[in-house]
C-alpha cells in the first residue's frame, strides 16, 4: 500500500505542476485545444471560394474537403448544423497534436484531447469501438505523435462514410457547386 500512495502523490504532484505551468502561461495558450474550436467564428468568405471542379472534387473526396480552407468551414458549419462537430473536432485536435514537439506540451495535449473527446462520458465524447478506444489508452502511457492514430483514423472513416455523403446532399454544399 505505501507504494501507492507514494506514486499517487507524485502524480498527484506532477498533475499539479502541469496544471500551475498552463496557469502561469499566457491566457491564449493556456485555452489552446477547447475555445479555438468552439469560439472562433467560422468565416468561409475570408478564404478563397473554390473552383466548381474542385467543390466537384469534394464528393468523393474527405482529404480534399479538409485540406481546402473553405471546404473544411463549410463541412465544419455543415456538422453543426447537425449537432456533430465532435468528430471534426477531434480529428483537428489530432492534426494539431501531431506537430508538438516539446514531450510535456505533448502529454499536457494529449490529456486534453483525451479528456475532451476519449473517456467514456467526455463533453464531446467520439464514437469509437471499445478495441479502437483500448490502443489508444495504451499509446497514451508514452504520448507519441501517432497516440491517436487508430482512432483519428476510425473517425476520418466514420465521416468519410457517413458525414460527406449527407454534406454532399446539403445545402452547404449545393450552394458552391450551383
Amino acid at each position: 500500500m505505501g507504494n501507492i500512495s507514494i506514486s499517487t502523490g507524485i502524480l498527484g504532484a506532477k498533475e499539479i505542476k502541469i496544471k500551475l505551468g498552463i496557469l502561469l502561461q499566457k491566457p491564449d495558450s493556456a485555452i489552446d485545444l477547447v475555445i479555438p474550436y468552439n469560439e472562433k467564428p467560422e468565416k468561409p468568405a475570408k478564404t478563397q471560394k473554390p473552383s466548381l471542379d474542385e467543390a466537384l472534387q469534394w464528393r468523393d473526396s474527405l482529404d480534399k474537403v479538409l485540406q481546402n480552407n473553405y471546404g473544411l468551414a463549410s463541412f465544419k458549419s455543415f456538422l453543426k448544423s447537425e449537432f456533430s462537430e465532435e468528430n471534426l473536432e477531434f480529428w483537428i485536435a489530432c492534426e494539431d497534436y501531431k506537430k508538438i514537439k516539446s514531450p510535456d506540451k505533448m502529454a499536457e495535449k494529449a490529456k486534453k484531447i483525451y479528456e475532451e473527446f476519449i473517456q467514456t462520458e467526455a463533453p464531446k465524447e467520439v464514437n469509437i469501438d471499445h478495441f479502437t478506444k483500448d490502443i489508444t489508452m495504451k499509446n497514451l502511457v508514452e504520448p507519441s505523435p501517432s497516440s491517436f492514430d487508430v482512432a483519428q483514423k476510425r473517425i476520418h472513416a466514420l465521416m468519410e462514410k457517413d458525414s460527406l455523403p449527407r454534406f454532399v446532399r446539403s445545402e452547404f454544399y449545393q450552394e458552391l457547386i450551383k
